[in-house]
């Protein structure tokens, strides 16, 4: 009989992005939370940056009963400013901000004892780095005061600190309370997203590159050192999928020691007959913007495909999908009209007055105004690279043109002034959606596509493609709900007539196929939820206590 797994009494969890939706991290961190929850009741105490200062934070509620006298003994003995309350999503875990600027004063104090204990090298650090480091440190101090306060000297405790930006915390931790068991996720390098975002080849050459070396050369020295600093002591090493394990060994020189895969919670997901109105409410917005800007009169009938995610133009594929719809526009076998929305949030100025005008008019317009493939202003209007590429390609949307570009520069929060609807209600009107990514350590829209059935192309580049090839051998077509194209450092060619190919094909079936298409992709969706996911997670915090005792003991 093997040894029974060490589960925590106690797990503390630090990100930039706790109660602060600024990517993806917030999605695994909200959706995970309520499985965490349900087993835990309230032991599970999240720690994230008071980022929104006196105005109000829609993530966030503070409860001013919660844990009261705590919180006065923290800030009177420990000199911290808090806000205590529960993070506004399913479950509703205990949150706690912390207010990191008093550190600024004693930022070269933090460093050098860093230096000391780890060999940090904090020497080269600009830009977000102090912020995220001072962040680091308020959140383990967090972690300090409750542990002693509540004397958990007895208990299994787990700090869980997520990227580079906790890293510095975490070793603090690490020094002062020995007793807490930490693991480490990061959940993309930030030299193989730095190579992979300066137009460098990633995979083949990834053997030969040295970490160390690149940071040099890509001006990374300080954010690498946290990270691979933090890699070698922590207790337990994780990533979020091979690819990026890989990447660990190779540029952090650490094996990760468990691989924890994204998992979601799909409550958010309508049903029934919700799901159909939400649906059709989609797709007419989505149809109505197309038509007031560009002129035409569209049908329901319209393929509507589109990609998301960071403007990341290379690494998430924007490139790709642009190449690969004007490939579509030569393509005879393409049964329907095609609007191809791409969501990525630029330099984003004002929506479009005229566009504005002519929604509320409710009139039917004929000639397309000007600018007609972008829906609100950018300040770098000349200097966009959405806008650039589809200028080198002439592709201004004309009338008879099969396949029409729209980008929407905007953060989709149902506030924009065009679409005024969220992502999530936006995404459903979809057709096909699709995500060529170069660089994607997971991928959480492709996962999130399949949950509202809209069946998605993505690469085997992306944690996720990988992951859904390893459930089913290969998703080599459409008709299984997903299509993971292979895709390597030189073959962009390739991808993008796979994209155009499958478009094409879409085009071409029937209602039926097309049903069972979206049932596949429903399906794949449920392999993906926590509750499959968590035992990974498990694993881990068994790895980090078990560690942490042999450390006590050496």
């Amino acid at each position: 009989m093997g040894k029974k797994e060490l589960f925590p009494d106690y797990i503390f969890e630090s990100s930039w992005e706790v109660c602060n939706k600024v990517g993806g991290i917030y999605t695994v961190l909200s959706t995970r939370a309520k499985t965490l929850q349900d087993k835990m009741k309230d032991r599970i105490v999240f720690i994230g940056p008071d980022c929104w200062h006196e105005k109000e934070n829609p993530y966030f509620k503070e409860d001013p009963n919660l844990l009261s006298d705590w919180k006065k003994s923290a800030e009177a003995n420990d000199g911290l400013k808090l806000k205590v309350g529960r993070w506004n999503i399913p479950g509703e875990p205990v949150a706690i901000l912390v207010d990191f600027m008093p550190y600024f004063e004693i930022k070269d104090e933090i460093y050098s004892r860093m230096w000391e204990l780890y060999e940090v090298d904090s020497l080269h650090a600009y830009g977000d780095y102090d912020e995220a480091s001072m962040f680091s440190y308020a959140a383990a101090l967090v972690v300090e005061s409750y542990y002693r306060y509540f004397k958990l000297d007895t208990q299994k405790v787990i700090y869980h600190a997520n990227e580079w930006m906790t890293g510095l915390g975490l070793l603090y931790l690490q020094h002062s309370v020995p007793r807490i068991a930490s693991i480490f996720t990061t959940h993309a390098t930030s030299i193989g997203r730095s190579i992979a975002g300066n137009n460098k080849p990633l995979y083949d050459y990834l053997f030969a590159y040295n970490g160390d070396q690149m940071a040099g050369e890509l001006n990374m020295q300080s954010k690498h050192s946290i990270e691979k600093q933090t890699a070698k002591f922590v207790d337990c090493f994780t990533t979020v999928s091979d690819i990026t394990a890989n990447e660990c060994k190779e540029l952090l020189d650490k094996p990760v020691d468990v691989v924890l895969p994204n998992g979601f919670e799909n409550n958010f997901v309508p049903k029934g007959a919700t799901f159909t109105k939400k649906r059709k409410a989609a797709r007419k917005r989505l149809l109505k913007v197309a038509n007031a800007l560009m002129g035409t009169n569209l049908d329901d009938d319209t393929l509507i495909v589109s990609t998301s995610g960071r403007y990341e133009f290379r690494n998430k594929g924007i490139d790709v999908y642009i190449e690969a719809m004007n490939r579509l526009l030569r393509d005879r076998d393409l049964k329907k009209n095609v609007v191809a929305f791409i969501e990525v949030p630029g330099w984003v100025g004002d929506p479009r007055k005229d566009l504005k005008e002519r929604l509320e008019s409710g009139e039917q317009f004929d000639t397309p105004l000007e600018v007609p493939m972008i829906t609100h202003w950018l300040h770098n209007m000349s200097h966009d690279n959405v806008l650039g590429m589809l200028k080198y390609y002439n592709m201004w949307n004309h009338k008879d043109d099969k396949v029409k570009l729209i980008f929407l520069p905007c953060y989709l929060t149902g506030d924009d002034g065009i679409f005024n609807m969220s992502y999530y209600d936006l995404v459903l009107g979809n057709d096909l959606c699709i995500y060529p990514s170069y660089y994607e350590p997971w991928g959480y829209t492709p996962l999130e596509a399949v949950a509202f059935k809209v069946p998605c192309i993505t690469t085997d580049l992306a944690g996720f493609g990988l992951w859904a090839n390893s459930v089913k051998g290969n998703y080599s077509e459409i008709t299984d709900g997903v299509k993971v194209l292979h895709r390597t450092d030189y073959n962009y060619s390739e991808v993008a007539d796979g994209i155009k190919d499958t478009v094409s094909d879409f085009s071409n079936m029937t209602k039926e196929q097309v049903a069972q298409c979206r049932a596949n992709a429903d399906k794949l969706s449920k392999k993906a939820l926590w509750s499959e996911f968590i035992k990974y997670y498990e694993e881990a915090y068994d790895i980090a206590l078990r560690h942490a005792e042999e450390r006590q003991q050496r």
